[in-house]
């Protein structure tokens, strides 16, 4: 399959403030990942409170409704125009459905990216929400979310090329 897909999102960041020579990192060791701010945000939130309306709470066994999930998506766009009649794309994110023997026409659901990859390749694309949402968007059209599926090996769907040709196509 090739080096596996690395995010870049780190290229779009500019480098770290010089701490000064004790905060260098040695020659030939990888400087360990910055933590994000936005887990700084988390920790310090108060707790969620209560569910104050009608929803039941999850059974057991049942992942709760805010659960994170990761589940394969890829990006899309359609022509329109813009409000001075100048031709542009709308960008959209669609989910993956896949067929299920047990449960038809199904959203694969995974509680980390590695499962993720380890299932449908690096390659595949995928986006991260909440299970709750996830369920309820895909229900109304009769899909069922199955989480961590397990899948039979194979070819992935998206291959490294498949995702260069992509990003060609929309620039």
């Amino acid at each position: 399959m090739g080096a596996p897909i690395r995010s870049r999102l780190l290229d779009l960041v500019g480098p770290e403030p010089s701490g000064g020579p004790d905060t260098a990192v040695p020659t030939g060791r990888v400087p360990e990942p910055r933590r994000s701010h936005l887990r700084d945000l988390v920790d310090a939130a108060p707790p969620p409170r209560a569910a104050t309306d009608d929803r039941p709470a999850p059974k057991p066994g049942v992942p709760a409704y805010g659960t994170p999930v990761f589940v394969p998506a890829h990006p899309r766009s359609v022509a329109s125009t813009d409000a001075q009649g100048r031709p542009v794309r709308v960008p959209f994110v669609v989910y993956e459905l896949f067929e299920h023997p047990a449960h038809g026409t199904a959203a694969f659901a995974f509680t980390t990216p590695r499962r993720l990859a380890d299932a449908l390749g690096e390659a595949q694309p995928w986006i991260a929400t909440s299970l709750g949402p996830l369920a309820e968007g895909v229900r109304e059209q009769g899909v069922t979310v199955v989480l961590d599926p397990r899948v039979a090996p194979g070819q992935p769907n998206w291959q490294p090329a498949d995702l260069t040709a992509y990003a060609r196509e929309v620039r």
